[in-house]
């Protein structure tokens, strides 16, 4: 077993820097049904591919949306629907490939891992919130309430688990709070959460090893920037 999962990896090194993202998100597919826990290193490429795989498709899809609203040909209009709803229907599908591994084998497997349960149900988390932004109303619901569960438990566990500057803790609070706002609608409830992310976070950023601080500011950045664009969207 240890050989054939070796190759896999290998494989979805591979595929990875070849920038082949469907392929090595089935041989990331392929690793985790493999039967081991997975380790930090794997858990970021499983996150990599599966992000670069979906990405593509939800610029693809925003990008026809555009297209669609600004087209007056009724006929070509369809046309262009018929493509979205084909672009999207990938990016359903990827994201319940992973739901389905994170539930089935991958969240129960990190039961005694806090780091892997937080970075696991974040990923569950963000795509649950990549279906809602995709699903139609009669679907949103019950994509939004699952997104929800996810970051909270998520969040929860990072903060009785976590440091306030772990890249993981603020990520999740990053994402949930990114949900409150594009889902929800609900600016007062997610920069609440952000700016108590940032706020518990800050003041303790100068004791972190480099690395460690490196990555953590770039997300306290990208936390501080949200609350200045809701900010700026609420003045205007």
């Amino acid at each position: 077993m240890g050989d054939a999962r070796d190759d896999i990896v290998f494989m979805a090194k591979l595929a990875e820097q070849s920038e082949r993202y469907d392929e090595m998100q089935e041989h990331m597919k392929a690793l985790v049904n493999n039967g081991a826990g997975l380790s930090s290193e794997e858990r970021n490429m499983l996150s990599i591919a599966y992000k670069s795989v979906v990405n593509s498709r939800r610029s693809t899809a925003r990008m026809i949306s555009g297209l669609e609203a600004r087209e007056s040909d009724e006929t070509k209009a369809s046309k262009i629907k018929e493509y979205r709803t084909k672009v999207e229907g990938e990016l359903v599908h990827v994201c319940n490939e992973l739901l389905g591994l994170l539930n089935n084998t991958l969240i129960p497997a990190a039961s005694s891992n806090d780091e892997a349960k937080v970075f696991y149900l974040k990923m569950k988390g963000d795509y649950w919130r990549y279906l809602a932004e995709v699903h139609t109303e009669s679907s949103r619901a019950k994509d939004s309430e699952e997104c929800q569960s996810a970051y909270s438990e998520g969040l929860t566990v990072a903060k009785e688990k976590l440091p306030s500057t772990h890249s993981l803790r603020l990520g999740i609070a990053l994402n949930y709070s990114v949900y409150m706002m594009e889902i929800l609608g609900s600016k007062d409830k997610a920069c609440e959460l952000a700016q108590a992310a940032f706020d518990d976070a800050v003041e303790n950023l100068e004791s972190l090893p480099e690395d460690q601080y490196r990555e953590s500011s770039q997300i306290l950045q990208l936390l501080r920037d949200n609350l200045q664009n809701w900010a700026n969207k609420e003045a205007a």
